[in-house]
């Protein structure tokens, strides 16, 4: 009896610690654009502030560092559960994963990236980000 319970403890051991992976939930494509179009959502990183991107009507996008840099791009379906995004500044495709979290959080996780190294929701709004050149952010 001494065994099976030990047995059960470290099944229960495994299945805990495996959980919060198991939970987190792909975000489809058509699910990502209904969450964010219209809408700019500021992400951080490492618990720190990181930047913002606002998205428009046809997979537009424009991108805000924290330090207020600002490019536009589009997005697309980039394929299991993908989210990849172009720059007018670098050709080369950048995808993502967009996580809906056990806890609720919203995360961004670079293709190949550590999951401490997600980008973290922070806030939902909807004003255009403030953007030096004219017309970004409008």
């Amino acid at each position: 009896m001494r065994h099976a319970a030990a047995c059960l403890s470290v099944a229960l051991v495994a299945l805990v610690a495996a959980a919060p992976a198991a939970a987190e939930r792909a975000v489809s494509a058509d699910a990502f654009a209904r969450m964010v179009e219209g809408r700019t959502v500021t992400f951080d990183r490492f618990g720190a502030p990181y930047g913002a991107e606002q998205y428009l009507d046809g997979n537009r996008v424009i991108w805000a560092f924290d330090d207020g840099a600002c490019e536009r791009g589009i997005w697309y379906a980039g394929g299991s559960d993908r989210i990849c995004f172009v720059y007018d500044s670098d050709p080369v495709p950048q995808c993502w994963t967009f996580l809906e979290m056990p806890s609720g959080a919203f995360h961004a996780r670079a293709e190949g990236a550590d999951p401490t190294a997600d980008l973290v929701a922070r806030d939902w709004g909807d004003e255009a980000l403030e953007c030096p050149a004219p017309d970004l952010g409008v």
